[in-house]
């Protein structure tokens, strides 16, 4: 059926997708056990978007769900016009589904005269008529401040860490931040993973010149040892290869990079591949074109735990408990 109706049927849930991953939510809505509602949605010659649903969503709990992959502008458009449509067609409630949040790298002021356009987007999406948001692993946490309404703030976490664990031997792991900024991070990871050494890769960055960073050392015992290196995402992988070849270089075994955003904006699949890596596992908030994979390139799914945060949003039941109390 279209949509889930509580027992009582006092409460009924719809979830409607964007076109920038059809695939990610036909697999979210598989693991809910519903159909998409059905969505018209088209470019006019000027670019132009329109949307309308299919069918009545009155009175109903609405899951909007849009990752906003390249062109980054055009589907968040697309994604505040769909909140729009639900708004004015009397749902009652409306979550916007972002499992890649646009703009959430720009979260605060380096120098004067800068905007701070997370903030911005999520203005909007509350401007459009939202009232809840939910995203994957954001570039900071000082983001669910800047929506108006709830932000349930999920982790792929679990996902990348219990495949992270069969691929490794948990007794020679060091875990490595590709920066000082993200040792928290680093620091539960190794807690998932035996407890073991972290590490840090010391890289200075222009704040003028972005997708730049260079890699200077590793902080951290990591000779003979298999590395682990984790970020929220990797955008062209500059910084990723250059922690990679750092790592080789310091005497590391061998290096496995996990990420939950595979933004992968070019070369960096080219990057990727070369970089000595074992392997480099992601998940599928965005879409990995054909040409964006590389033969050492794993994606995981993070419908299922998509799936779960949204049903317990729906029934009012606690998101934080999918994260052991940690989220």
């Amino acid at each position: 059926m279209t949509g889930l109706v509580t027992v009582d049927t006092e409460k009924r849930l719809v979830l409607v997708s964007g076109r920038a991953h059809p695939e990610l939510a036909e697999d979210v809505a598989a693991e809910l056990g519903i159909q998409l509602v059905p969505t018209a949605a088209y470019d006019f010659a000027n670019g132009e978007i329109y949307t309308r649903f299919g069918e009545s969503v009155r009175g109903c709990d609405a899951f909007v769900l849009q990752s906003h992959a390249s062109p980054i502008n055009k589907w968040i458009m697309e994604h505040l016009l769909m909140v729009d449509a639900l708004r004015r067609a009397s749902v009652k409630t409306i979550t916007v589904v972002a499992p890649f949040l646009g703009y959430a790298r720009q979260d605060k002021k380096h120098r004067g005269r800068e905007p701070i356009s997370a903030r911005l987007v999520c203005d909007l999406f509350a401007t459009a008529g939202a009232d809840r948001i939910v995203s994957v692993d954001l570039h900071t946490s000082q983001i669910q401040g800047f929506f108006s309404g709830p932000v349930d703030h999920l982790w792929a976490q679990p996902i990348l860490v219990e495949y992270v664990r069969s691929r490794v031997d948990v007794s020679n792991v060091t875990v490595v931040s590709p920066d000082a900024g993200r040792i928290r991070v680093a620091e539960q990871w190794a807690d998932k993973l035996g407890g073991g050494p972290l590490a840090f890769v010391h890289k200075t960055r222009d704040i003028r010149s972005p997708n730049k960073a260079v890699a200077n050392r590793v902080v951290g015992d990591v000779e003979g040892r298999t590395c682990v290196l984790v970020d929220d995402l990797i955008d062209t992988g500059g910084t990723i290869v250059e922690a990679v070849r750092v790592l080789l270089a310091a005497g590391a075994k061998d290096v496995i990079v996990a990420a939950t955003h595979g933004v992968l904006s070019d070369p960096a699949s080219e990057r990727l591949q070369s970089c000595g890596a074992r392997e480099v596992v992601i998940t599928d908030t965005l879409p990995i074109p054909d040409e964006h994979k590389f033969d050492n390139l794993t994606v995981l799914s993070i419908a299922p735990t998509l799936a779960r945060a949204i049903r317990e949003v729906f029934d009012d039941g606690s998101v934080t408990s999918l994260f052991d109390g940690n989220a």
